[in-house]
């Protein structure tokens, strides 16, 4: 790859195209470097705001500008981005050997360099997107301590852990990252590495979006090996950057650290206090509520590879003549006002001319087709809708595949709430909607009543992901994984419950639900719902408080 090809991945990535302001890096270089004798390490330094910040801080501790040299090490693989660290690194009386243009993996590859210090914000890349060279060299190195990243591993990942692997025995690392350490998958080995590795973790977030250009939610992760005392993890809300200025964070209180587990889980439940946390675990143990998956199978919904043509509205539709060539499709979320979907709610929908409507001809040669399926097909390949990938490894590029109904369907976006609606109608869905099969007797009614509790409504805001922009997102083990008690012999209406819930009136649906379901028949006290729907509210609001 091109050093162009790679500056233009580079001015995609959290420090590079959106740089750290500068609130941030004096507050983590003012936290992990407390001694004159420190030395410190930035393996992706970027324009320099972190070893600026370190400067300062060394000589806010007394060290002569002349006695530096030595203590910061940057380096940086974007050669432009490199002159700008050692002109800053200059302004201070720094030689240039200070700051290293080289890829981070190859310069230590060449030695064996230990840091007390290692601070920095790491690039935001995408597998796919990283230089070969240097991806396969970083993942060898996480192989050799343990760890097998894969095509999912975002590249923050090795910088983080690798950089960890370089500290000394009492070392201190403070790094920008995205908040999707928390909950994705292919970072679940990253937080049992972190968990292991250092016995106090302090996770530094805020209530808004700090990069404002970008959706991604970023926190300060700032790690610790030499604690002889508080050992865990601790989460620190802050509401603005500028709070950083007066927080203490040397000032540990025994009571705001939590234990820290060494496994897979997400960390989203770290934004709990300890009795919260407890409640949760116990009722993972408690072996009368079973996940979702004891029911049902839940998978993706028609990828169809071109929306734009095979999704139609009632006008489209119309203006080809394609009625009897189509299959009912939901295709956002949006068009589910209630716990149940059914042809009057379609119709509602296809009125509105939302996108309802799936191409779906007779799976034929094109020459038996009938001709408005012709007709409508030919504009497609003028329009080169059948050369994408998805539709070209087709055997015939205009027949989607997968187009069972389900039982129910299940939100794969979430706003305020997930739901899981009864299919009433012969719709499917597309793959902004996951699709339910239910694998057991119960009525998928029963399990649209059930899911609207304040239990299973808690551990969705852990077992979703949100990545900064107020959604929560599931993937289909995802929903899976949700804890899902079950009601038995109720005399809910679920009528009632379905025109409260398009009414938007949550609070009294979970309130119907938690009493029949938790409190009446699962025989959970009152305090304990009360704490579930508390954890909910406070996990759901602090995800929705992100929104733009």
């Amino acid at each position: 790859m091109a050093i162009k090809d790679i500056e233009n991945i580079e001015s995609r990535k959290l420090r590079g195209g959106y740089y750290t302001p500068q609130a941030i890096a004096d507050f983590i270089c003012r936290w992990a470097i407390t001694k004159p004798s420190q030395t410190v390490l930035e393996p992706s330094c970027g324009d320099g705001n972190f070893i600026e910040a370190s400067i300062k801080r060394f000589i806010e501790l007394g060290v002569p500008q002349k006695n530096l040299f030595g203590l910061i090490k940057g380096i940086e693989l974007v050669k432009k981005e490199s002159e700008k660290s050692k002109q800053r690194a200059a302004n201070y009386g720094l030689n240039s050997t200070t700051i290293v243009n080289s890829d981070f993996f190859s310069y230590i590859s060449n030695g064996n360099p230990r840091y007390d210090i290692v601070i920095g914000n790491p690039p935001f890349i995408r597998y796919q997107n990283f230089p070969e060279e240097h991806r396969q060299r970083a993942f060898e190195m996480m192989n050799e301590i343990g760890l097998k990243p894969n095509k999912l591993t975002n590249i923050w990942i090795p910088f983080l852990v690798i950089s960890a692997s370089l500290l000394n025995k009492n070392g201190k690392l403070g790094m920008v990252i995205p908040a999707e350490l928390f909950q994705v998958k292919y970072a679940a080995e990253t937080r049992i590495f972190l968990a292991k590795f250092f016995p106090r973790i302090t996770i530094v977030t805020f209530k808004k979006l700090v990069f404002s250009d970008i959706q991604q939610e970023v926190v300060l992760l700032l790690c610790e090996k030499d604690v002889q005392s508080n050992k865990g993890i601790r989460v620190v809300e802050l509401s603005t950057l500028k709070e950083l200025e007066s927080l203490n964070i040397s000032k540990v209180q025994k009571s705001d650290v939590k234990t820290l587990e060494h496994n897979s889980e997400k960390w989203t439940k770290y934004f709990l206090d300890e009795n919260e946390i407890k409640l949760l675990r116990e009722i993972k143990e408690d072996k009368r509520i079973k996940p979702c998956s004891s029911i049902m199978s839940v998978d993706v919904g028609i990828v169809t590879g071109k929306n734009d043509f095979f999704m139609m509205n009632k006008e489209t539709v119309a203006k080809w003549k394609l009625k009897a060539y189509t299959q009912k499709v939901v295709s956002k979320s949006a068009h589910f006002k209630g716990i149940q979907f059914k042809d009057e709610d379609f119709e509602d929908n296809s009125d509105a001319q939302h996108s309802g409507y799936l191409f779906l001809p007779p799976n034929k040669d094109f020459e038996d087709l009938p001709q408005a399926c012709k007709n409508y097909i030919k504009y497609g390949e003028e329009q080169d809708f059948h050369v994408g990938y998805k539709c070209r490894i087709r055997k015939r590029w205009y027949i989607t595949p997968s187009l069972w109904c389900p039982d129910a369907f299940a939100l794969r976006q979430v706003g305020d709430y997930p739901k899981i609606i009864v299919n009433k109608t012969e719709a499917s869905s597309t793959d902004t909607i996951h699709r339910v099969r239910l694998t057991t007797k119960v009525k998928p009614e029963i399990v649209a009543l059930s899911f609207l509790n304040s239990l299973s409504f808690a551990f969705s805001e852990i077992t979703g992901r949100s990545y900064g922009g107020g959604v929560l997102t599931f993937e289909p083990t995802e929903i899976e994984e949700i804890p899902l008690p079950l009601l038995e012999n109720t005399r809910i209406d679920l009528n009632k419950i379905d025109n409260l819930i398009r009414q938007r009136r949550i609070e009294e649906v979970l309130d119907i639900v938690d009493q029949e379901l938790l409190i009446k028949q699962l025989k959970f006290t009152k305090t304990d719902v009360e704490a579930l729907r508390a954890i909910w509210r406070k996990l759901s609001s602090r995800r929705l408080n992100r929104r733009k």
